[in-house]
């Protein structure tokens, strides 16, 4: 009878179990992870490709089932596609023998080549030519050298690096000549070694960061100093025998830290004839190039190119000459930001514009780099928060100040497009019109001495704009936060539209039980500055039931939480959600977009990580919604977010119940100078009390707070937040006598954006916040390439 009973019992609870399990969709969630929701949404980008005639352009367009590749004359207002998927499949699988689905071409991008008569990509490890006249194909049995190079602009010329030196080939075949013999290891051109995380997964291809001179005869190369720079220790443990790797890594406090560089090269006449041959010989011609070291005013930190050598989007490193260069490089601590002109010949540098502060200089955070030089006069543009807001200013070649371009408690983002000849600036801000949302930017056009300021896009939305290199004309995709985009062409002057390129199609995606996050605004820790934030709901949500709410944070100070302000599917937040959560992102005080003092709020006081906002904003939201459960409060957050999430709960254990806090930088005497030392300030000892100005901003300092639930994950091959500062937290909380959940993860990077990582987080939260049993071993699927959402 007892053994009966006991099996009853045990049948019941398993039954009980069960249910509670069965109300916790999870395949529901998984739907909403990006990588399903995305593939369920078509026509919702155009990211052009530019033809040489700088106005028609070439785009990928995703359709319900594979994509179609559309051209655009905007001179004939035309659009029409470049192929026909059907045949050009057909032609390819004539070629190769095999068969291509026209639906998914496997394929995103080609080139025109013979005067735009047929097309050149890469497909199933081989190189396609297509002409399009006649839908033949041909393939070549083996891809061309894929090291990757910069073409000169007379498309003469192929520059790349090669063992930390840099070398140019020519595009049609020939030999390799090798420029410069001096780089190291420790001190190279253009790219440096592979990082630890590359060379165990050896992907050790480098993007050379250099760039040609209009006339093709220069070229302008980084050059990284790290010789004495102490170096961070990586050990995979997979293998047999562990393999052991390192890279230079400074810290706050080292006084031996990378010092970068520019060299221009000057390539020696009659250069063509060097390379002659069949090319696949190597010839070292360094001692006929004149190479020629830009020579700092005072020790640069970070040299700002733009990515590969560019100012703004309206600009270019090289002036038409081909005898300057214009960049612009920070101090250490970004104390100060300086805007210089190099002569290429001596290496000799003018400054063009500077700032400074106390606490940093910014370069346009979340845009483009923002400065211009003109060439048809000696006007300079420069973005600058000097006033306390990001705005426009107008310097002459010596320095001196003309005028304030734009002025206002409002921001301005980038510049855009430069019109010389109308003397015109075409940028982008945020702020500025009244009644909408402060963070979606706006194009307005402004003159070069402040008058006649004008709103070119006038949509209540946030638009992304691109120019046509002409200038003639711009795409601007509009969205909100809870709206789809919708891309379109417009002229200038005046931004009238002359087609809708794309309407973006959600249908698919509400059909599943989708729905877009809420915009709100609440008070901050002031009770006085506004802040924005978005809230997600469940598709079944019910505003009679209580929600535990939990809190997606990440601290900046570089950018907020809820990250770009235009429409996205939600990603993790919106799939968290459907799990029976109230979920929320909150752009705290510290955070960008804002103004000067806004993004400075707790400058040296990393802790602080807008903590005391999001408790605030948190609060007043349960103050409005009957539905949010303010008992049942938790947070999540990975790198920044995961240093903010853990000091949430160690900080504020009364409030936070729960936390799940991914590859956190907590304590930031480890993590990069170049982060660290701009938001904290540099590394002050205090030896008399065996202390310095970072510990207070440690998490392990308050590991003996923890009460409530807390769940820490990190990579042991995290190249970019080491996993040390986690394991010195882990220590903390053991000497504490603390209960904790910890998860290493073997040859994992930095991201930990995969299924396995998304599960535990998920069941971390359903079992401790939502009081349920998550289902047992639930596998999230991510999809391969090119294949439909489940």
């Amino acid at each position: 009878m007892r053994s009966f009973r006991f099996f009853v019992l045990v049948f019941s609870a398993v039954a009980a179990a069960q249910q509670l399990a069965a109300q916790v969709d999870y395949r529901r969630a998984e739907l909403m992870l990006d990588w399903h929701a995305s593939r369920m949404i078509s026509h919702d980008a155009v990211e052009p490709n530019w033809l040489p005639d700088g106005n028609r352009f070439w785009y990928r367009d995703k359709l319900p089932e594979g994509a179609e590749f559309v051209l655009i004359d905007p001179v004939n207002n035309t659009r029409r596609l470049v192929f026909d998927n059907a045949r050009l499949a057909a032609a390819m699988s004539i070629a190769r023998d095999t068969t291509y689905d026209p639906v998914k071409l496997p394929f995103d991008s080609f080139r025109f080549v013979d005067g735009e008569r047929a097309i050149e990509f890469k497909a199933s490890g081989k190189l396609f030519r297509c002409v399009l006249a006649t839908y033949r194909c041909s393939v070549a049995d083996t891809l061309p050298d894929q090291r990757p190079f910069v073409v000169s602009p007379d498309s003469v010329w192929e520059a790349f690096v090669y063992n930390y030196n840099v070398w140019v080939r020519p595009r049609g075949g020939g030999d390799s000549l090798q420029l410069t013999t001096d780089g190291t290891e420790e001190w190279w051109y253009g790219a440096g070694p592979p990082r630890p995380y590359q060379r165990l997964r050896n992907d050790t291809i480098q993007r050379p960061n250099l760039r040609w001179s209009p006339d093709s005869r220069r070229i302008a190369v980084s050059r990284m100093d790290v010789r004495g720079v102490a170096h961070m220790h990586y050990i995979s443990y997979t293998s047999q025998r562990p393999r052991h790797f390192s890279q230079p890594y400074a810290l706050p406090g080292d006084t031996a830290v990378p010092t970068p560089g520019i060299h221009v090269l000057t390539l020696p006449p009659g250069l063509m004839a060097s390379a002659g041959g069949n090319g696949g010989g190597r010839r070292d011609i360094s001692q006929q190039v004149r190479n020629v070291a830009v020579k700092f005013p005072v020790r640069p930190n970070q040299i700002q190119t733009g990515g590969q050598f560019g100012g703004s989007a309206a600009d270019s490193t090289w002036n038409r000459a081909s005898d300057r260069i214009y960049f612009t490089f920070l101090t250490r601590a970004s104390k100060a930001l300086y805007f210089v002109e190099a002569d290429a010949e001596t290496g000799e540098i003018r400054i063009l514009a500077k700032d400074s502060s106390r606490t940093f200089v910014e370069l346009s955070p979340r845009d483009p780099a923002s400065w211009y030089t003109a060439e048809s006069t000696d006007d300079v543009i420069w973005w600058s928060e000097r006033d306390g807001w990001a705005h426009l200013y107008r310097f002459d070649r010596d320095g001196n100040l003309k005028n304030q371009i734009t002025s206002g408690p409002w921001t301005v983002g980038a510049v855009r497009y430069v019109d010389e000849r109308a003397r015109q600036i075409y940028f982008t801000a945020r702020g500025r019109e009244p009644g909408r949302i402060i963070y979606y930017q706006h194009l307005y056009r402004v003159n070069f001495d402040g008058s006649g300021l004008t709103l070119i896009t006038p949509e209540d939305a946030d638009h992304r704009i691109e120019f046509s290199p002409s200038g003639r004309y711009f795409i601007d995709v509009q969205s909100r936060i809870e709206q789809p985009p919708v891309s379109v062409l417009r002229a200038v002057p005046d931004g009238r539209v002359i087609r809708v390129l794309e309407e973006a199609d959600v249908s698919r995606l509400r059909e599943i039980g989708w729905t877009p996050p809420e915009v709100f605004t609440v008070k901050a820790r002031d009770g006085i500055t506004d802040i924005y934030g978005v809230m997600f709901k469940p598709s079944n949500f019910d505003p009679a039931k209580k929600y535990p709410i939990v809190d997606h944070i990440y601290p900046g100070p570089q950018v907020g939480s809820v990250g770009p302000w235009w429409f996205t599917t939600g990603g993790e937040e919106r799939a968290l959600a459907e799990l029976g959560f109230i979920v929320v992102e909150i752009d705290h005080l510290g955070t960008p977009l804002r103004s000067k003092a806004f993004h400075d709020n707790y400058y040296g006081n990393f802790i602080d990580n807008g903590i005391p906002d999001h408790i605030a904003a948190i609060k007043q939201l349960g103050a409005r919604y009957p539905f949010i459960d303010l008992d049942r409060v938790g947070i999540y957050g990975h790198s920044g977010g995961g240093f903010a999430s853990a000091a949430a709960i160690l900080r504020y254990p009364d409030f936070f119940k729960v936390a799940v806090s991914t590859a956190g930088n907590h304590d930031n005497r480890s993590y990069n100078i170049y982060w660290a030392e701009k938001y904290q300030g540099l590394l002050a000892r205090d030896t008399l009390r065996k202390t310095d100005n970072f510990a207070a901003s440690a998490n392990k300092t308050y590991a003996a707070n923890l009460k409530g639930k807390l769940l820490l994950m990190h990579g042991d091959m995290d190249d970019n937040v080491h996993p040390a500062m986690t394991i010195q937290l882990v220590d903390a909380l053991i000497k504490a006598n603390k209960d904790f959940d910890f998860i290493l993860l073997p040859d994992r990077a930095h991201g930990l954006n995969e299924p396995y990582v998304i599960r535990k987080r998920w069941d971390y939260f359903v079992r401790h916040l939502l009081g349920q049993e998550p289902p047992a071993n639930y596998e999230i699927t991510r999809p391969q390439q090119g294949r439909a959402a489940p």
